[in-house]
């Protein structure tokens, strides 16, 4: 039966719910299946017909294995996708843009953000499994955009749960931060930290390997570290590929992604067996990840501000999971890699590794100018808009479409134009229309504190604010 352990080696036989509750492993690493489990001919054949819902109970169920009843997980599920929570039938609809080029778009949640497809489920799961255990959690997450306002939509009505969000101070578009901290509840609370998103992360990290404080505050996560996270973005992939003809048909995915929490989602899911010919990533200036898959190192930057904020990031948390794989489990090296990277900001693979790392991922740059470019270009061929990190995330698509012409290649949405009017009104002349959810908050009184860029006070005030504590 499927088991979750560390990528560092020290934690290992621990199931779902314990998974769910901690967030980051206790020795430092982020916790990855046993196995994967396995969509067969048969059951990809299955879902096609099948609700965006019913799709994820078929893929969700061998993560969870008995943790949680069928018929509770099945409701739980079923709740989440729901029109109560997303605005199109579809949940994920597909919209073609070109003889065998789609846009994926996830941006019908609450928040009009991909981050809603998992987090809607994840505050879900939560709320169920403290209510069973009569516990309370203190959830700490880091954002560079649309994290935070998923996790706190998410959490504000959990009454088990207090939820703190770190978002870097200025580097957030004005509606990303307003919908953070135009929310007032009791349980949530907003921190503007003086740094950069790398910053928060840090920080976030630094909380779990500080155990006593930890435990203390009953302390988990609902970054990407979180596996659950994880685990229902692999949905949306599974629901994509079975719209387009999986199994009998093979599906590129193009990722905007920082983090490298959404195209792990992919991966893992062509680990289970969905057909997936290429995954291609999009990063923007800050191009960490393009430049690791060109080279071979993994070499930290400084953060630079850009039409994408969500991908300003430095350090891509979740490519330890995929180092794990890639480095078959070896997890003293693996463990000495992280460690030293932390100090030295730096690491090598070899040429074998990267020569398979290369036949896993496709990697592509976007500057400012290329991005304006690719939204004005869209909208003038197609009618289509598209908000920046799609941009991103479409020009790393084009890099790849003529050499690939009978494989469909489908461009994820992560966010909808409409948060980030000014980039999309200069390269195409239209402001983007706002939902009035969406406008809503504009003119809302907001709730966040500022503090330094020093882990001593940002753990004091986390401690003094948390009911668990």
């Amino acid at each position: 039966m499927l088991s979750y352990l560390s990528t560092r080696g020290d934690v290992t036989n621990k199931n779902f719910t314990d998974v769910l509750l901690s967030g980051l492993a206790s020795d430092g690493g982020l916790f990855i299946p046993s196995s994967h489990p396995d969509l067969d001919t048969n059951r990809l054949r299955s879902f096609q017909g099948l609700s965006y819902a019913q799709i994820a109970m078929q893929v969700i169920k061998p993560f969870v294995n008995n943790d949680i009843d069928d018929d509770v997980l099945a409701a739980l599920i079923a709740d989440t996708y729901s029109a109560d929570n997303f605005d199109h039938d579809a949940i994920a609809p597909l919209v073609q843009i070109g003889p065998n080029a789609w846009i994926l778009e996830l941006f019908h949640g609450p928040t009009f953000s991909f981050k809603d497809y998992a987090m809607q489920l994840l505050g879900k799961l939560f709320d169920h499994v403290l209510e069973q255990r009569g516990q309370r959690i203190t959830i700490v997450g880091a954002t560079s955009g649309d994290t935070g306002s998923a996790a706190i939509e998410a959490c504000k009505n959990c009454k088990n749960i207090d939820i703190f969000i770190l978002h870097p101070e200025g580097r957030t578009s004005d509606v990303q931060r307003k919908q953070m901290t135009s929310v007032d509840s009791p349980n949530v609370h907003n921190i503007a930290l003086k740094g950069t998103f790398d910053d928060c992360q840090a920080f976030v990290k630094d909380l779990f390997a500080d155990t006593k404080t930890a435990e203390k505050i009953g302390l988990s996560a609902v970054n990407s570290i979180n596996w659950a996270r994880i685990m229902a973005q692999t949905v949306y992939y599974a629901a994509a590929s079975a719209a387009l003809g999986a199994p009998d048909r093979s599906v590129s995915f193009a990722v905007p992604t920082g983090n490298f929490g959404n195209v792990y989602a992919a991966w893992t899911a062509k680990q289970a067996g969905l057909p997936i010919e290429k995954l291609v990533i999009g990063t923007n200036r800050n191009d960490i990840l393009t430049r690791f898959f060109e080279t071979g190192r993994m070499q930290v930057g400084s953060v630079e501000p850009s039409l994408s904020p969500s991908m300003d990031i430095q350090v891509s948390s979740n490519f330890e999971r995929y180092l794990c794989h890639l480095m078959q489990h070896d997890y003293t090296s693996l463990k000495k890699m992280m460690n030293s990277f932390k100090t030295e900001k730096t690491f090598n693979i070899s040429n074998d590794l990267m020569d398979a790392a290369r036949h896993d991922f496709r990697a592509y740059r976007c500057t400012d100018e290329q991005t304006t470019d690719m939204i004005g270009t869209t909208y003038a061929s197609t009618g289509y808009t598209i908000d920046p990190h799609t941009a991103v995330a479409l020009h790393a698509a084009t890099q790849v479409l003529p050499s690939d012409p009978s494989t469909p290649i489908v461009t994820l949405a992560c966010a909808h134009p409409a948060k980030f009017p000014d980039a999309v009104k200069k390269a195409t002349g239209v402001a983007p229309a706002m939902p009035e959810k969406l406008a809503a908050v504009m003119d809302m009184k907001e709730h966040f504190t500022v503090l330094d860029n020093d882990y001593d006070k940002v753990r004091d005030f986390i401690v003094s604010e948390s009911s668990a504590a």
